[in-house]
């Protein structure tokens, strides 16, 4: 008896037989007549950093509120895991073990940097009317999971607001990965800060990756995305301008195509050919 053969599971568009963690086929989005996204493709492997690129109003923060349960999708499929499903809220989407850290960061800037750590998912003790928080635990916690991370501050104790952007910022990192996150979305981690802040934080996010989460970088710095990424999705005016591992494109081109490319080029013409008013042929005292 002659046995059948075995199914073949398809390779995604990726060509290694991984299953994404999370995977976008052609997702829409629409606001009544107004086009957020239209057809938009990107896969989020384990141990990996995908990078979102793009302008304002490139549909960078409608590709978000998507993946983080805020908005469900129009057309296309988002698969978690291989499963198509529509995220019906962000609870959900963190139950599925996605975890976004926005760029204005939820944190009470008065609070320690321990109790933001743990904000809405605090340890308790003791039972009953005798049930109080586990402020030692919490404390305790927080100070190693940073460390671990090669977050080293100062005091736990200090409140949150009196730590540097670059800090907040990877203090949210580490506690997306302690509450176990399998798929961290970044919201232009960089956007407001300088040049060493923005290492520090690059440098956590690649830890993210080493420690083998997904990671979806959003930003519009191409050097920062070349840095730390492994696949980058040029966004415009909510669609996709271009899709491409590292090893398929230099910086210089990844930076080309973010500028605009041959929009640029054919603005640059128009400039060098443009007239100056009050420069017509001479000089303005002429």
């Amino acid at each position: 008896m002659i046995e059948p053969p075995e199914e073949v599971t398809p390779e995604r568009p990726g060509g290694d037989g991984r299953t994404p963690l999370v995977e976008l086929d052609g997702v829409s989005k629409y606001y009544g007549n107004i086009r957020a996204l239209e057809g938009v493709s990107l896969e989020v492997h384990a141990g990996e950093i995908t990078c979102v690129l793009g302008d304002n109003g490139a549909g960078k923060s409608t590709l978000i509120k998507i993946v983080s349960g805020l908005h469900r999708h129009d057309g296309g499929d988002l698969r978690i895991e291989g499963e198509s499903t529509a995220l019906a809220s962000p609870r959900e989407a963190l139950d599925r073990g996605i975890a976004t850290v926005y760029q204005d960061l939820a944190v009470v800037p008065l609070m320690p940097v321990w109790r933001n750590f743990f904000l809405g998912s605090e340890p308790t003790r003791g039972k009953g009317p005798f049930r109080r928080l586990d402020t030692a635990l919490m404390r305790e916690t927080t100070r190693g999971e940073l460390r671990r991370m090669g977050i080293d501050l100062r005091d736990v104790d200090q409140p949150i607001g009196t730590l540097s952007g670059g800090e907040r910022q990877c203090v949210a990192i580490a506690r997306a990965v302690y509450f176990g996150a399998k798929v961290l979305v970044l919201d232009e981690p960089t956007a407001a800060l300088g040049v060493k802040q923005s290492g520090v934080v690059l440098k956590y996010v690649a830890a993210a990756r080493d420690a083998g989460l997904g990671v979806v970088l959003i930003t519009h710095n191409p050097h920062h995305a070349y840095l730390v990424g492994n696949r980058f999705v040029l966004l415009k005016r909510g669609v996709m301008a271009g899709s491409h591992l590292k090893d398929e494109i230099a910086l210089d081109e990844l930076t080309r195509q973010m500028a605009g490319g041959s929009e640029l080029e054919e603005l640059s013409h128009e400039l060098e050919r443009a007239p100056v008013p009050g420069h017509l042929g001479g000089h303005p005292s002429d």
